[in-house]
């Protein structure tokens, strides 16, 4: 049995790290929400408001309740440990991507007088990341998680069409366009032909 290289446990450990360590980032905050009476709520994104652009950096770590939470726990632990473990710089740089790309594209779509918050924009766009990078990269393994997580979660995406009350589909659409974004600009093959 070949026991695996020091690099190869650095980086799972590393990854395994870094999605626990936000997870518990965004617990954390949910108590201090609950704490405090849900005025953390207010820092969600509010389309076309001034005060709604601060919503870009806070939105994606903040929750509309321990259920909206709850829901989004597993989804961000594993997508995102799926993403750092091919390299911290890489995945934060991804996250950055999916976080902006959501972020402002929720403020110039949504419906003015809402609020929207949620992991969800961040899952849907490394969701979307780890489907489609092997087909920039060219990379094997990567085609077939990417095949895997599409046969797993596929029909989450459903949830970038409208019709659910009370659920940021735009987040969720922008989330996957920051997804699909990442996966493209991001892959190494590009960055090779591009020097």
């Amino acid at each position: 049995m070949r026991t695996p290289r020091p690099d190869t446990r650095s980086a799972w450990s590393q990854a395994a790290v870094g999605a626990g360590a936000f997870v518990v980032l965004l617990w954390a905050l949910e108590i201090i929400d609950a704490a405090v009476g849900h005025r953390l709520d207010q820092f969600g994104v509010q389309p076309r408001e001034g005060d709604g652009l601060l919503g870009i950096l806070f939105a994606p770590v903040l929750h509309a309740g321990w259920g909206h939470l709850a829901a989004n726990t597993v989804p961000a632990l594993v997508l995102l440990f799926l993403v750092l473990v091919s390299g911290v710089s890489r995945g934060l740089a991804v996250t950055a991507v999916i976080w902006v790309v959501g972020g402002v594209g929720v403020w110039l779509v949504a419906p003015s007088g809402t609020t929207h918050l949620g992991a969800s924009v961040l899952i849907f766009g490394w969701l979307v990341y780890l489907m489609l990078r092997g087909f920039f990269t060219g990379r094997v393994r990567e085609i077939a998680l990417g095949i895997l997580l599409f046969v797993l979660y596929g029909g989450l995406l459903l949830g970038v069409l409208p019709g659910q009350e009370g659920i940021s589909w735009q987040g969720h659409l922008f989330g996957a366009a920051g997804g699909a974004l990442a996966a493209y600009a991001l892959s190494e093959r590009r960055e090779r032909s591009s020097l």
